[in-house]
């Protein structure tokens, strides 16, 4: 198989299947950015809609191919995920909580379920989670099933990449105008930390991230290719993907999202020990050339930190003064997790009740109440917590062992797969790995995959990734 042709053998039709998949792939990453980050009712239920097209592109990939041997080699990745929704449609048969309606409100309260199997809290919540968690899913899947060309894969990281920085921009101009809500004041925002089209700035986050890592693996892909295609590295498209690198880097922190900026700085620092390391293996070629490219780019980074930071100053230091306050109270307390030390013990309680499959997806806003022993020290009512601000412990608290493996095991396996595939890993597909490992991370200390627009591109990356190295191989 060659990198940008098909195959003799193959019809035309499976091209028409490709284009429709990623120009699938392409309109749910509009929606899912756009639409709040998918973090309301509509949003949700117009992605869950619009992602049911993922099933059609599906089928109709099968049908196109199944007669062409080991064109469906890659449908194997699916089993963990059809063994996850059947853990989810057997709970929903099987509710572990039994509603009381008095006095105008209802209320929950535990027992009725079969203990041997699995059960869910909410099956109504249960399988709108599920409906929407396939439709995001497939999606980025069909990316990696159907597509065959490299310079397709790469066309659609373009397109992640400059519907970010569009975002990134929008945002930076909102928050620096001082807009009280989104969409520059016409839309009210329920929480005050929005940027962008996000409600949520530790949303915006990883989305940032995730596009930083796509922009550093297309600067490095066309920065290797320029000296073949272009005049040089300035007059191809690497310019242009610094730029736009730039531009997102500067949103982050003018989000106020910390974390966020301490996992950017480690991104952007790896790429930066990683292009110095190049420049001193090519030192002995042209030694003065090389000292002034690094100077030149060095130069540049601390120009657009100090920029970044003359920009949004009070707003970098009111952050900075915010924390420095958490962390006197922590180191006060003797404890640096403050008020996270105890919602993570009482999310650990809440998973070992149900250590194999969990109380059932969608479940934790509900459930949790019974186990949160936190109160408001002004007027003694219980924190209410709708996410556990650690997507793996609510993962094992809502999925359990079995349901969190499956999780797992959805991305396990297509990078198992890829041992079979000789030769040496080019530097896009790195980056796209290291930023969703980034977002992993992060998982440990917030919740990203509650935006469904987070948990999408995540996905869509990784396919990518997975594919772009599969086609490489193929090719060399």
């Amino acid at each position: 198989m060659t990198d940008d042709r098909f195959s003799p053998m193959l019809s035309s039709t499976p091209r028409l299947a490709e284009r429709f998949a990623l120009w699938h792939a392409a309109s749910m990453v509009v929606i899912s950015t756009w639409a709040l980050g998918g973090n309301s009712d509509w949003a949700r239920t117009l992605l869950s809609a619009w992602g049911c097209l993922s099933v059609f592109v599906l089928c109709r990939g099968l049908f196109e191919r199944w007669r062409q041997p080991g064109a469906c080699r890659r449908i194997i990745w699916l089993w963990p995920w059809a063994a996850f929704n059947l853990v989810v449609l057997l709970s929903l048969a099987n509710p572990n909580l039994r509603a009381i309606t008095g006095y105008g409100a209802t209320g929950f309260i535990p027992g009725g379920e079969r203990l041997w199997l699995p059960s869910c809290a909410r099956p109504d919540q249960a399988i709108q989670a599920l409906w929407l968690f396939d439709a995001l899913f497939l999606t980025a899947f069909n990316v990696a099933f159907l597509v065959r060309r490299r310079t397709a894969l790469r066309r659609l990281l373009l397109f992640v990449a400059a519907n970010a920085t569009a975002l990134a921009v929008f945002g930076s101009l909102q928050k620096l105008t001082g807009a009280e809500g989104m969409f520059f004041g016409t839309i009210a925002s329920p929480n005050p930390t929005f940027f962008a089209s996000f409600i949520y700035h530790n949303h915006w986050g990883p989305v940032a991230l995730l596009a930083v890592a796509v922009c550093l693996g297309l600067v490095w892909h066309h920065a290797r290719s320029a000296h073949q295609d272009y005049r040089d590295a300035w007059h191809s498209p690497t310019a242009m993907w610094l730029v736009a690198t730039l531009l997102l880097a500067a949103s982050i922190p003018l989000s106020t999202s910390r974390s966020c900026t301490l996992l950017l700085l480690v991104l952007l620092a790896g790429a930066w020990l990683h292009w110095s390391w190049k420049r001193v293996r090519h030192a002995a070629r042209s030694p003065r050339r090389t000292l002034a490219v690094w100077g030149g780019g060095s130069l540049l980074a601390v120009g657009t930190v100090g920029l970044v930071y003359w920009l949004g100053q009070p707003i970098i230091e009111a952050r900075v003064e915010k924390t420095r306050e958490q962390l006197t109270a922590a180191h006060a307390r003797g404890n640096l997790l403050g008020s996270r030390s105890q919602l993570y013990q009482d999310t650990w309680r809440m998973a070992q009740e149900k250590p194999w499959f969990g109380w059932g997806m969608a479940s934790y806003p509900t459930v949790f109440s019974r186990y949160n022993t936190q109160t408001s020290p002004v007027d003694r009512l219980p924190v209410v917590y709708v996410d556990a601000h650690n997507d793996w412990l609510q993962s094992l608290a809502e999925h359990g062992v079995v349901g969190t493996v499956l999780l797992a095991m959805l991305g396990v396996l297509p990078l198992w797969q890829l041992r079979r595939y000789p030769g040496t890993w080019t530097l896009l597909p790195r980056y796209l790995l290291g930023g969703c490992a980034l977002i992993l991370i992060y998982a440990l200390v917030e919740f990203p995959f509650g935006s469904p627009a987070i948990v999408y591109l995540w996905w869509l990356c990784f396919f990518v990734a997975v594919r772009y190295r599969q086609l490489e191989a193929l090719a060399h």
